[in-house]
C-alpha cells in the first residue's frame, strides 16, 4: 500500500473532529499526522485517528474525490465513515 493514491478521513473521536487529507503515501502520511511532525490543523486539534479511507488508481481521482468530500455535508461525512467503521475504530493498524 506504500504508493497509492488514497483518500482518507481522520477524526479526534467518535463524532468529533474531521480532517479530509490525500497522499500517495497512506503509511508515512497517517504516521505523521500521528507524531505530530507536520504542523496544522491535525496537531492543533488532536486529529489522529484514521477512521476511513479509499485508494484510487491515480492521483487525479483522488484530489477530485479530496475535494468533493470535503464539500459534503458533516452527516455525509460521518454516514460514510459508519459505512465501513461504525465503531469509528483507528485503522491505523489495518494499514500496515
Amino acid at each position: 500500500m506504500e504508493k497509492q493514491p488514497c483518500v482518507y478521513i481522520l477524526a479526534s473521536k467518535r463524532n468529533g473532529t474531521l480532517y479530509i487529507g490525500v497522499t500517495s503515501n497512506l503509511i508515512k502520511r497517517i504516521w505523521e499526522h500521528k507524531n505530530n511532525i507536520v504542523e496544522g490543523f491535525t496537531q492543533k486539534y488532536s486529529v489522529h485517528r484514521l477512521v476511513y479511507f479509499e485508494q484510487h488508481d491515480n492521483m487525479e481521482s483522488a484530489i477530485t474525490r479530496e475535494k468533493q468530500l470535503k464539500a459534503w455535508k458533516r452527516q455525509w461525512k460521518i454516514n460514510l465513515i459508519e459505512e465501513t467503521n461504525p465503531s469509528w475504530n483507528d485503522l491505523w493498524k489495518s494499514i500496515l
